[in-house]
């Protein structure tokens, strides 16, 4: 069997919009390691307001990982999440876990092109916006999408999982 290659300088959640056909914008900026949020440091860059910017958690629900995206602007509610994948507990993943299941570093982690393919849920206010920006894979790299094709490639149940 084939590997797929790699486009040059792609993450593998470029490489899956790529051949998805899916329309999207790469953002790249400088990313600063003394930062205290990825995600209100990629609003900031790139000019949108923290609410268009979504970061990619994963949470542990009764036993089995789960993808969560949600506004950098607010926080996730747990029991939120699991009510809407059919769960009754909820807590963060293991970040080591977490690395490992979707093949992306924290802070870095994509909704797309994950190693293994996470049950995922995106929150209900991003069908409030033309496009959304979610980590394209590596910090500093963000990737503007509709939020349709977002919830599209990652077969996302959308459910109002986030907090203010």
């Amino acid at each position: 069997m084939a590997k797929k290659k790699r486009q040059a300088g792609g993450t593998p959640a470029t490489v899956a919009l790529t051949e998805a056909g899916t329309a999207y914008v790469l953002h790249a900026y400088e990313h600063d390691p003394a930062s205290p949020s990825y995600g209100e440091e990629a609003a900031q860059a790139l000019g949108v307001t923290p609410d268009r910017v979504f970061k990619t958690l994963v949470a542990d629900i009764d036993g089995a990982l789960t993808v969560a995206v949600v506004p950098v602007a607010g926080s996730l509610d747990l029991k939120a999440l699991a009510a809407a994948v059919g769960g009754k507990r909820a807590a963060m993943a293991d970040p080591v876990a977490a690395e490992r299941t979707t093949g992306y570093v924290r802070g870095g982690i994509s909704p797309l092109g994950q190693r293994k393919r996470l049950p995922t849920v995106l929150d209900a206010s991003a069908s409030s916006y033309e496009t959304v920006c979610v980590s394209a894979g590596r910090r500093g790299l963000e990737v503007e999408l509709s939020p349709a094709d977002l919830a599209a490639l990652t077969d996302a149940v959308i459910a109002p999982i986030g907090r203010a």
